[in-house]
């Protein structure tokens, strides 16, 4: 014990220890606590019973349950219940379209204390850049933002023309941050499964660190192969069937329930009590619209519960559970020693949220106030060359080509082998079979010399009768992707992006029907949360009204360039079988 100096006992600083003493006085009641909530009930995690009690809170810890308590603040929750915070275990805040801090702003009232972001979408428009800015921002924040790091950007090497390009050694540069738990979802499986050196590197560079999953589809041996890289999580289970299997190899399967991908209604029969330890909840893509309208996490638990989960397997799965699969072992639980990070409910089945507590700080507008402000990277990112109509011709050898066949609710698509209207060397769009154009236009700049940097094919499922939606934000590699019935229109909303520096426009007859710019990497508005959820409402109804049947079209356009969700995809390169992971000769 060094004391002489009166600013180490036992090596740790006076401050920790000063709490230390505070943390246990309050806890035994022989002093008065920080903060008490007063009067209420909360759910035990480990029982399922709803105890009475107060909650005595020291600086950011949970220091007493199971009794009455003193505070020298006291909030009354009388006739409500507390549950712990919930935990998003992954998700892009890009797809919010707001930056960390307006992110914070909107779903921190939901009731989403800690959230486990991948950056991938910024990081494959800037690289390594986006994992400084997400980091710098994480440290602004009342919400726990942790951060894995982008393990696939680009997402694939040969199929498309990404902004960047982060290897194992940029990654590292990283890894022994604070806000760091270790490498997100490891996209490129056949990677994986055929031993890429450049994947291994990566893998080998985080073992005994998490490493997130990302295969779907994938059974059998080739999951046995795939796990025994050191994988510990995966999203992408859409049945039963295939979540079970992925649970009883020894993974955390994440149940996921975004704006796209809608999980949640197929696995519920799987998440019981005897179940949960091993599920966990994520939203993955969540659009503003969808946040405003339904909630957050706490629109993930009400589903669930509503569909027949137990309430105690629903709760465990948001908070427990999530926390124990990614390492977070101080918080989960309503009890001493946790974080306080705590959700006031006044239901608990309808999970109506009432108040938020983050660290033991109750949540309002003073403390988003509080924060310093965060500059925005990525301006200008939008590069893509000005196109024009002859741009976007269909030609081909014949009428028959492969379609790609849109699942609403899905980010999967299928692969229609179609004959369509042909003349002039050039298959042309059939709208009697609801066939539309698709192209990828890349905007980075870095077109091979050579190459022209614009894919052409067809897309079935948008129900879109005339004009055209165009969208900079392409998973992964944020080329432009634009879809249409008219060449002209998509060539006028092609450009329209550049102006814009990136976002989502609508074009019919040559003219704007709507838009919202994304300047920030093309990725994420400048706007306050409520003028973005404005503005897109009125994109929505501007897409519908040029006949689009899909409930969340722009994010349905944004997953068309994604060629490592199966089956038929399309890049600025051209289609791609991703089951063969190739593209197809065009």
């Amino acid at each position: 014990m060094l004391l002489a100096d009166g600013n180490l006992e036992e090596g740790r600083p006076v401050t920790e220890v000063d709490f230390l003493r505070r943390a246990i006085a309050q806890g035994q009641g022989s002093a008065q606590a920080d903060l008490v909530l007063k009067g209420g009930r909360f759910l035990d995690l480990v029982t399922g019973d709803i105890v009475a009690s107060d909650i005595a809170i020291c600086g950011d810890r949970i220091v007493g349950t199971f009794g009455e308590y003193r505070g020298t603040r006291e909030i009354d929750v009388a006739g409500k219940i507390v549950v712990p915070g919930f935990i998003d275990t992954h998700f892009h805040v890009e797809s919010s379209l707001m930056p960390p801090q307006e992110f914070e702003r909107c779903v921190l009232p939901h009731g989403v204390t800690t959230g486990i972001c991948d950056p991938h979408e910024m990081a494959n428009v800037l690289g390594a850049e986006a994992f400084a800015w997400f980091l710098a921002a994480s440290e602004t924040l009342a919400m726990d933002l942790r951060v894995q790091l982008s393990s696939c950007v680009p997402a694939t090497d040969h199929l498309e023309t990404s902004g960047a390009r982060i290897d194992a050694h940029d990654l590292l540069a990283f890894a022994g941050h604070p806000k760091v738990i270790g490498l997100a979802e490891f996209m490129n499986f056949p990677g994986v499964l055929a031993g890429d050196p450049g994947v291994l590197d990566k893998l080998a560079a985080f073992q005994g660190r998490h490493i997130d999953g990302h295969a779907p589809l994938l059974r059998g041996t080739g999951l046995n192969g795939y796990i025994a890289a050191g994988i510990r999580t995966e999203h992408e289970a859409t049945t039963p069937e295939e979540a079970l299997e992925k649970l009883s190899k020894g993974l955390t399967v994440l149940i996921r329930e975004g704006s796209v991908c809608k999980d949640l209604h197929a696995l519920a029969p799987i998440l019981t009590e005897r179940t949960a330890p091993f599920l966990a909840f994520c939203t993955d893509d969540r659009n503003p619209l969808d946040i405003a309208e339904e909630g957050h996490l706490d629109f993930v638990i009400r589903t669930a519960i509503a569909l027949g989960v137990p309430l105690l397997a629903a709760y465990r799965a948001a908070s427990w559970s999530a926390a124990r699969a990614f390492g977070l072992h101080d918080r989960g639980l309503v009890a001493p020693g946790q974080r306080a990070d705590l959700v006031v409910l006044d239901d608990l089945a309808a999970c109506a949220v009432s108040q938020v507590l983050s660290a033991g700080r109750p949540v309002n507008a003073a403390l988003f106030d509080a924060r310093p402000a965060i500059n925005p990277i990525g301006r200008g990112s939008v590069r893509a060359r000005r196109v024009t109509e002859a741009d976007f011709a269909a030609s081909g050898s014949g009428p028959s080509t492969p379609v790609i066949g849109v699942v609403p609710g899905k980010i999967i698509t299928l692969r229609h082998d179609l004959t369509l209207p042909y003349s002039g060397g050039e298959r042309r769009i059939d709208l009697d079979q609801d066939v539309i154009k698709v192209a990828v236009v890349e905007r980075h700049g870095r077109t091979p010399a050579g190459m022209r940097g614009i894919g052409v094919a067809f897309v079935k499922g948008f129900g879109l009768k005339r004009g055209a939606i165009a969208s900079s934000v392409g998973h992964d590699s944020h080329n432009i992707t634009v879809v249409g019935a008219d060449d002209g229109d998509m060539a006028v909303a092609v450009n329209r992006l550049g102006e814009i520096e990136g976002g989502f426009v609508v074009v019919e007859g040559g003219r704007v029907l709507g838009e919202i710019a994304l300047p920030i990497a093309g990725l994420m508005s400048l706007m306050p949360f409520a003028d973005i959820r404005s503005a897109l409402v009125t994109l929505r109804a501007a897409a519908r009204s040029l006949g689009v049947v899909l409930q969340e079209p722009f994010l349905q356009v944004a997953f068309l360039p994604l060629p490592v969700i199966p089956h038929l995809k399309i890049t600025d390169r051209g289609l791609v079988d991703v089951d063969r992971f190739a593209l197809i000769d065009p």
